[in-house]
């Protein structure tokens, strides 16, 4: 049987006796969804990238710490949204300028989003570009919530705030996105 034709129960067992090729097809099924997971958090291509592999590599070598492998993709994506965010701090705390920010640059295209995933809806679009332009905390609690599907409690830990704060935020980042959206249908 090859790896492609196994679930993903068995591809954890045959990831953790060292079968790469069972890692590379791993990789395959979930490298998209992780890859955009960190870019809708950090905002930068390059870095969704490493903190994508870096979660990968992190995964691997912990895959027997894993006692139920069939939430596995769910484990991995909790690691990817970890990691960008501790990234995501420790950038901002550096109060950084990207070099992309200072030279003119082609915009990816795909806005962290699969290439093959064709936005039909003029809404849709207008919803993701208004979301980017939210303060950083409204539009990372926002997207934990609403594209992640992170729940209250889960956005606390992960953002190190209290639940009533983090029911808070999403209704504040909520309420910022409306009165955005507002502003452009009018305009």
């Amino acid at each position: 049987m090859t790896p492609t034709k196994i679930n993903i129960e068995e591809l954890i067992a045959l990831c953790i006796s060292g079968n790469q090729s069972a890692q590379l097809e791993v990789y395959n099924r979930y490298y998209k969804a992780m890859y955009n997971a960190a870019f809708r958090i950090v905002k930068n291509s390059f870095e969704a990238e490493d903190i994508m592999q870096d979660s990968f590599l992190m995964a691997f070598t912990k895959l027997d710490s894993l006692k139920d492998k069939s939430i596995f993709g769910s484990w991995l994506k909790r690691i990817v949204i970890n990691n960008s965010i501790y990234h995501y701090r420790k950038h901002s705390k550096q109060k950084e300028i990207p070099l992309d920010d200072m030279l003119y640059r082609v915009e990816d295209s795909t806005n962290g989003f699969d290439i093959d995933y064709e936005f039909t809806n003029l809404r849709v679009k207008q919803v993701v570009e208004t979301l980017k332009t939210l303060k950083d905390n409204y539009r990372i609690a926002l997207t934990l919530n609403l594209i992640e599907g992170y729940d209250y409690e889960e956005i606390g830990e992960i953002l190190n705030i209290s639940q009533s704060n983090c029911r808070t935020t999403i209704s504040r980042a909520k309420e910022s996105l409306r009165q955005k959206l507002m502003i452009t249908t009018e305009a």
